[in-house]
C-alpha cells in the first residue's frame, strides 16, 4: 500500500497498517509549486575579462603595428629637413621645415627652376636646397648681375639680388648647375662647382612650419625651350 504525503516531517519508518510497511512516496509537486522555483543564470565574469583585455591587447599592437608601416611608408617616399641660414632668400626663410619629394625624379628628370635638397659634395653627411640653373649639356654663364644659359637670359622673379661674381660652366653629363636665390650669400655651383646628380635627395614640395609662412614650393620654368 502506498500512501502520499507531502510533509517532509513524517518518519516513514514509523508507519505500519495492518503490519504492512507503508510505501511513503512524497506527493508530486503541482505546476505553481514548480513556477516558484527559478533556476539561477550562471555568470561567468571571469571569461569575459579575459577576451575584453585579449581584444584590448589586439587593438594596441594593431595600431602599432599600422603606424609604424605608415610611418616606414611616408619616410620612404618623403624627407623633412630644415632651413638654415640665408641663402635660398626670399624664397625660403632661416628656420623653415620643408618637405621633400625623394620620389620626383625617380618618376621624372629634373627640371630647370626646380628647388632641390641634395648631399653637399664636399661633405655629404650636410643638405643643402638650391634652385637647379642648368641641366646636362647646359652652358651657364653670369656676367654683368645676369644669368644667361645657353645664350637666353634667365627671368629670375625669385632672386634676392643679383650677382656680383663672373662664372661660365658646361654642365657635364650626369651633373647640375644649382644656385641659391640670394645670390651674393650662398655657397654653391658658382663657388664649388657641379652638383653630381646621384647626390640628390629629392625636390621641395612644401613648407609646413612656421604657420605663417604654410604653402607649396613655388618652381619656376627658366626657358621656353
Amino acid at each position: 500500500m502506498e500512501i502520499w504525503y507531502n510533509d517532509s516531517s513524517i518518519n516513514t519508518g514509523d508507519l505500519f497498517l495492518n503490519d504492512t510497511e507503508l510505501d511513503i512516496l512524497p506527493i508530486p509537486e503541482t505546476e505553481e509549486q514548480s513556477n516558484d522555483i527559478v533556476p539561477q543564470p550562471v555568470v561567468e565574469e571571469e571569461p569575459d575579462k579575459q577576451r575584453g583585455m585579449l581584444r584590448f591587447i589586439f587593438d594596441v599592437v594593431e595600431t602599432l603595428v599600422l603606424s609604424l608601416i605608415l610611418f616606414a611608408a611616408v619616410n620612404f617616399v618623403t624627407a623633412r629637413i630644415r632651413v638654415e641660414g640665408s641663402s635660398m632668400l626670399p624664397s625660403f626663410q632661416d628656420g623653415e621645415l620643408v618637405v621633400v619629394n625623394k620620389l620626383a625624379y625617380s618618376m621624372g628628370k629634373p627640371q630647370r627652376g626646380d628647388v632641390i635638397i641634395f648631399h653637399y659634395p664636399r661633405d655629404p653627411s650636410m643638405e643643402y636646397i638650391k634652385r637647379i640653373i642648368g641641366l646636362p649639356g647646359d652652358t651657364v654663364l653670369v656676367h654683368d648681375g645676369k644669368v644667361f644659359v645657353n645664350g637666353q637670359e634667365l627671368k629670375e622673379p625669385y632672386i634676392n639680388e643679383p650677382p656680383d661674381y663672373e662664372k661660365l660652366d658646361v654642365v657635364a653629363p650626369g651633373m647640375l648647375f644649382v644656385l641659391g636665390d640670394n645670390r651674393r650669400h650662398s655657397s654653391d655651383s658658382h663657388e664649388w662647382g657641379v652638383l653630381p646628380v646621384d647626390l640628390v635627395i629629392g625636390k621641395a614640395v612644401f613648407v609646413y612650419w612656421p604657420p605663417q609662412d604654410i604653402g607649396e614650393v613655388k618652381h619656376y620654368s627658366l626657358l621656353s625651350n
